[in-house]
């Protein structure tokens, strides 16, 4: 099966690390007086920190002067002193924690909103390119991880830099030979986290693209679940998912195994270096060249060196992983979106319908033509039906209509004008559609039909059902239109989806009407209510109509048929059953 890499996803190695960085930090700007606030905090919380291993040196040097020489007053004093700094600096880190949780989940929530706004505005093909579950899990998957890294590791990255700073100038003013004798694990620490950056960066962008592809994977098989029963596909669907599933573990060890080794290495370079700090502080103490307190002193910000290094290296990973997952999210955010409408666009108001396709090329890819020099006339109020075999390019030229695509060669004209010079919403809001594919979300039936019409009355709605003969059957359910559906319809059946969709077409008032196999999934004695209730709503539109069932179309003013992205056929029913052409053998093979 195919990764998001090849099908418009990231691909394996990450493009603009550095980019991604600074898109972030741009919408951590937004609360950039929060951000400052906290990073003052952090400051202010690493200063008490530091302070404390000084005051215990104090303390264990004044606990040292001899026997009969203990001042306990100063012991207390610093004592109280270091606890004052450990107190205090913990409750500016709990400040700062919670409050940059915080802000990345506003950061999530602003990437979310731009996410989905962007996909608002992507031309249709984009969701033809790609898996809906790769797209929704960069919209949750690696938004999430993006918020938690801001929530942790951003403020921990630079506290630690401060400590590591701020440790070392106090080891320095400590004692300078000290230092000497740990010099050697701060550049084998900066080379090793240098080289390691670079193996796990696109480790980790792997992983996130393994992620969506196990995720599109998985919405396609949840999505198709009662084709997969039907077929008894269910080990198939469970081998096809190890092998997926098994892929994106081992692109998740890859990444994070290789990542968990840094922490661990750093750590055994910095012990390294405390046994260096032992026995030069043990020769120099030998030496009275430096006391107790110096040595207990210089330890303690030793370890408040070491520590916020190791804690650095793990954070490294986390962020190239938030990076290598922000990298996904602005992927999708610098898509094409749809081409702009022309500047001063007309709106496309009191339509009459008249449609026309003057030599219309076009193809989903480049060198592989769907359509070849179409051309069709639809004049208002007419009926245009299109029929074809499998993959002839019927629905395409709906796509055309309704410009999701725009031609390649020639043009598409609505009242003498071409479409390109109308508003997309102006012109999609002059066409109903009633398609296969039904679609209904999570809400009342009241809601899923007045859907296409604003302020839709309840009266407006009952006659729509009424005249799509579908409300007997609401009036049946228990809280009737107020019932609620559930998500896409599931506790509905096929044929009763079809009707509320046809009677949110019959809702919508306009000229121009596109029917795509509108009664595929009703049974034959409710097709023909549904057909009486579709030839009341047809009255006056200029409608296009799709179907396989060439009963349906006998009625329409002109029959288009359509081969291999190719006009053959057009007339009538009762002139192209005279001709016994390519229509007369469709239609033979349906009534044989």
């Amino acid at each position: 099966m195919p990764g998001p890499g090849d099908r418009g996803g990231v691909k394996a190695k990450p493009k603009d690390t550095r980019g991604a960085l600074r898109r972030i930090i741009r919408y951590l700007m937004a609360y950039r007086y929060l951000v400052l606030f906290f990073l003052v905090c952090a400051f202010l919380s690493n200063i008490g920190n530091l302070m404390g291993p000084r005051f215990a040196g104090k303390a264990i040097g004044a606990a040292a002067a001899g026997a009969g020489k203990v001042d306990f007053a100063a012991v207390g004093r610093y004592a109280l002193l270091m606890l004052i700094a450990y107190v205090g600096s913990n409750v500016m880190n709990f400040l700062v924690n919670f409050g940059m949780m915080r802000v990345g989940r506003r950061v999530a929530q602003n990437m979310r909103r731009d996410v989905f706004d962007k996909l608002m505005k992507l031309p249709v093909g984009y969701f033809d390119r790609n898996q809906a579950g790769d797209i929704i899990s960069r919209v949750s998957y690696d938004i999430d991880v993006v918020s938690t890294s801001l929530s942790s590791d951003v403020i921990q990255i630079l506290t630690s830099t401060v400590t590591v700073a701020g440790s070392f100038a106090m080891m320095c003013i400590i004692s300078p030979p000290l230092v000497l004798c740990m010099l050697f694990t701060i550049p084998a620490s900066i080379l090793f986290t240098r080289h390691m950056s670079k193996k796990t960066r696109p480790r980790y962008a792997r992983r996130s693209a393994a992620y969506g592809e196990m995720n599109g994977f998985a919405e396609e098989m949840f999505t198709g679940q009662k084709t997969v029963l039907a077929y008894a596909h269910e080990d198939a669907v469970c081998e096809q998912f190890s092998a997926i599933n098994r892929a994106a573990a081992e692109a998740y060890r890859d990444a994070d195994g290789l990542g968990m080794t840094m922490g661990p290495t750093i750590g055994m370079i910095n012990n390294f270096g405390l046994a260096a700090i032992g026995m030069g502080g043990a020769a120099l103490y030998l030496l009275n060249i430096v006391g107790l307190e110096q040595i207990s002193s210089f330890i303690l910000y030793s370890r408040k060196f070491s520590g916020p290094i190791n804690e650095i290296s793990n954070i490294i990973n986390e962020i190239f992983s938030a990076l290598a997952a922000a990298e996904r999210v602005f992927q999708l955010l610098d898509q094409p979106e749809e081409i702009a409408d022309l500047y001063g666009a007309e709106t496309l108001a009191d339509c009459k319908g008249h449609v026309q396709a003057e030599g219309l090329d076009f193809g989903y890819l480049p060198g592989k033509t769907v359509l070849h020099d179409l051309n069709l006339e639809a004049r208002p109020g007419e009926t245009i039906a299109i029929v074809g075999p499998t993959g002839a390019g019927k629905t395409t030229i709906i796509n055309l209509l309704m410009r999701f695509y725009d031609p390649e060669r020639g043009a598409v004209l609505v009242d003498e004008k071409d479409i390109r010079e109308y508003t997309r919403e102006s012109l999609r809001r002059s066409y109903a559609m009633v398609l296969q594919d039904t679609w209904l979300f999570r809400g009342t039936i009241y809601d899923n039909i007045a859907y296409g019409k604003e302020n839709a009355t309840m009266d407006e709605v009952v006659a729509a059902a009424k005249a799509a003969r579908i409300h007997n059957y609401i009036m049946r359910l228990p809280e009737g239109y107020n019932t609620v559906i559930s998500e896409d319809g599931g506790n509905i059946s096929k044929g009763q989806k079809q009707l509320l969709t046809i009677a949110r077409a019959m809702l919508y008032n306009n000229n121009m009407l596109i029917l795509d196999e509108a009664t595929s999934n009703v049974d034959t004695a409710t097709e023909r209510q549904v057909q009486k209730a579709i030839r009341s709503l047809m009255k006056g539109r200029t409608c296009f109509v799709i179907a396989h069932r060439l009963s349906t179309i006998q009625n329409a003013d002109r029959i288009l048929v359509i081969d291999h992205g190719d006009v053959v056929e057009q007339g009538s029913h009762e002139s192209l059953m005279a001709r016994k052409g390519f229509y007369y053998k469709l239609y033979a093979s349906q009534f044989s």
